[in-house]
């Protein structure tokens, strides 16, 4: 799970990010990095959790390419230039004096001679305002493109010079509250926007807020527009699921905002506070789930339902659909979870599961796909460490044979993988010996386990599967301290130790990301990957017949 990274040496928790690949040439570069500024663990997760959807969005923008700006939308985006400029000249108002309020109403009118000195045989010389104006257009201009760029927005000329207008608009309402302020008529807000994460490219400058909070003066002109809980988490997955968030993120997410629904008795955003917040919170760590009858545990609560609503919330400040995130700095604390057994499967469930699959029989009514997923899923991943959801979504195309080997590719164009980026991965012998390939040559084209829905939708379809399997599993291994999904990956780390294999090669088969920057260099090959999976033993048939009672 990406997290707030602590950098070696100073102890100070960055964020980083790798820039998907599609994004690098307009990015620029080929990571997200700065600094959270500070070394406590709880603020860092708050800050990451910001930063990262203000991250998403602007890829989000980034891949919808070039656009028009209306001018609603360009005085939208213009609110962080009031703030920063009130933020700047908070405590001595009348140190302003980058912008002349006197020269505002002409500023786009006026035509300013060279900005030179006057040339031989030309009478009169630069007047002083025509430097202010230029001054002022280029202050316009630029901090338009510095909310461009750091909204990842491509827009033609004719929107940046719209932008770079309500730009002025806001630069002239903040500038003639300052007059106000520095004449004592009227007191700044005392708690000005604030956020101690600065842009580290420097976009906003070097003591703006980088994700400005409106200031009492812009809620007063009429607050937060109705906005609904679920049309606010509707609106969040649009930008969300086009940066590559995964269903299941989806999933935990819908669920938390439904819970928080039927809490609150309302489905108005706007009125959500920061109390309401921690007695949901609380209410969630005391309340047994009416499917299962277990209180959800604290750490459900912290990583799932309020790491949801921090997320969400914040993209919504982000989005100036609302003023401020009531999420934000709520946490809780967790200790040690105790642990009874291993995370993976044991071997006497290994055989049980395996002997289940190995001659497992179609209900009457079961869908052939899902009895083949029963069938073939288990073996495929105790022989790989692939998640199940990865192996669920297979298609026949992704069985190929390259000399003596076979080779499944796992890929996000047959569904999702959580590190959206394809892998192959060697068949093990015994799954050749089984049939798997017979199996995949008889099937139709497509996926092999599951049924798109509607317009070729694999992910719905893959949700249920992967509860099919759970529902499979669970009787065989009724112990809750192991996932009866995730157990395989714990079981094949296992087995890959016991054989002497190197964790970087097998790290490359499950699709784990390399532990150090070191490790991103160079490729596992499938000769590697060939010779790894050539170590791992067979699984005794003659056990799983017995486990059975088949000859």
């Amino acid at each position: 799970m990406a997290q707030p990274w602590p950098h070696p040496k100073t102890r100070v928790f960055w964020f980083r990010r790798a820039v998907p690949k599609d994004l690098r040439d307009l990015v620029g570069k080929r990571e997200e990095l700065f600094s959270l500024e500070t070394k406590d663990p709880a603020e860092a997760r708050v800050r990451y959790a910001k930063r990262s959807a203000e991250v998403e969005a602007r890829w989000a923008n980034l891949r919808g390419g070039a656009r028009t700006l209306t001018e609603r939308e360009a005085h939208a985006l213009a609110t962080s230039a009031h703030e920063q400029w009130l933020y700047l000249h908070h405590d001595d108002p009348s140190f302003q004096v980058g912008w002349h309020t006197d020269l505002y109403p002409t500023l786009w009118t006026a035509v300013p001679l060279p900005e030179t000195e006057a040339q031989p045989g030309v009478t009169g010389t630069v007047p002083i305002t025509n430097l202010f104006y230029r001054s002022m257009r280029h202050r316009c201009f630029a901090e338009a493109d510095r909310i461009l760029a750091r909204n990842g927005l491509v827009v033609d000329e004719w929107s940046r010079t719209k932008l770079a207008r309500a730009v002025g608009v806001a630069l002239q309402r903040a500038s003639l509250t300052l007059g106000r302020a520095a004449q004592g008529e009227i007191g700044l807000d005392d708690s000005p926007a604030h956020d101690s994460t600065r842009e580290a490219d420097g976009h906003v400058g070097a003591a703006a807020p980088s994700i400005p909070t409106p200031s009492r003066a812009l809620t007063q002109r009429g607050g937060p527009k109705p906005l609904s809980l679920t049309g606010l988490f509707d609106a969040w997955w649009q930008e969300a699921k086009g940066a590559g968030r995964k269903p299941s993120t989806h999933e935990s997410y819908d669920k938390t905002v439904r819970y928080l629904i039927a809490f609150l008795k309302h489905d108005d955003a706007t009125q959500v506070t920061a109390e309401d917040i921690v007695a949901f919170k609380d209410y969630r760590l005391a309340t047994p789930s009416k499917r299962t009858g277990k209180v959800p545990s604290a750490k459900t609560v912290k990583d799932s339902d309020l790491a949801a609503l921090k997320t969400l919330f914040g993209w919504a400040v982000i989005n100036r659909k609302l003023p401020a995130n009531p999420a934000s700095g709520l946490t809780i604390k967790i200790g040690k979870r105790q642990r009874v057994r291993a995370k993976g499967f044991v071997e006497v469930e290994v055989h049980a599961i395996l002997s289940a699959a190995l001659h497992y029989v179609a209900g009457e009514h079961e869908n052939p796909r899902t009895a083949a997923a029963k069938r073939w899923l288990p073996w495929l991943c105790a022989f790989s460490g692939a998640r199940v959801g990865e192996m669920g979504q297979l298609r026949r195309q992704d069985l190929r044979r390259e000399g003596d080997l076979w080779i499944i590719n796992i890929t996000p164009e047959a569904g999702t993988v959580k590190t959206d980026e394809a892998r192959d991965v060697v068949l093990h012998q015994q799954l050749v010996e089984l049939g798997f390939p017979s199996f995949v040559a008889a099937s139709a084209e497509g996926p092999l386990f599951l049924t798109p829905g509607k317009g070729g939708d694999v992910l719905g379809p893959l949700a249920g599967l992967l509860n099919r399997m759970r529902e499979f599993v669970r009787p065989i291994v009724p112990d809750p301290n192991v996932q009866p999904n995730h157990g395989w990956r714990h079981l094949f780390t296992t087995i890959c130790e016991e054989a002497e294999i190197n964790p970087r090669v097998y790290n490359a088969i499950m699709g784990h990301a390399g532990r150090t920057v070191a490790e991103s260099y160079g490729d596992v090959t499938l000769k590697a990957k060939a010779i790894a999976i050539c170590k791992l033993p067979s699984f005794d048939l003659d056990k799983l017949r017995a486990i059975t009672g088949r000859g």
